[in-house]
């Protein structure tokens, strides 16, 4: 396994573990469709939460939420939208993105981050992001 491909999956663990202590349950991690990929399925309340998580090292040129572009986006939300088809689920979907920022690939004690709910939207004729 890659370095960066290590240091998703620990970015990953990271947020399934920080969303749980926040009360998310969640449902599903690396969702995989002809669509694309979910890295967290969540649910919280009323919601079934898609999250998206990104991870940089500090000083990087792109941010991590700005590493999330509109197709990725649109990826994300068919992907979505065929999980919620094949599992029944009626809940209100949302798109979060979850922005780590590390010193180097290996340190996730104590990442700088940050959870944007709702970062992107959907309907059903077109996307908004």
């Amino acid at each position: 396994m890659s370095t960066f491909t290590q240091t998703g999956y620990c970015g990953e663990d990271f947020v399934a573990k920080y969303l749980s202590s926040q009360g998310y349950e969640i449902v599903r991690r690396n969702y995989h469709c002809v669509y694309g990929e979910i890295d967290i399925i969540a649910k919280e309340g009323n919601f079934i939460v898609f999250v998206e998580v990104k991870v940089r090292k500090k000083g990087s040129l792109v941010s991590p939420l700005e590493s999330v572009s509109r197709s990725k986006k649109a990826k994300i939300i068919k992907s979505a939208v065929k999980y919620m088809t094949e599992n029944g689920w009626n809940l209100q979907p949302r798109f979060d993105i979850f922005a780590l920022e590390i010193e180097n690939s290996g340190n996730f004690e104590t990442p700088e981050f940050e959870h944007f709910k709702n970062a992107f939207t959907a309907d059903g004729m077109g996307l908004y992001v």
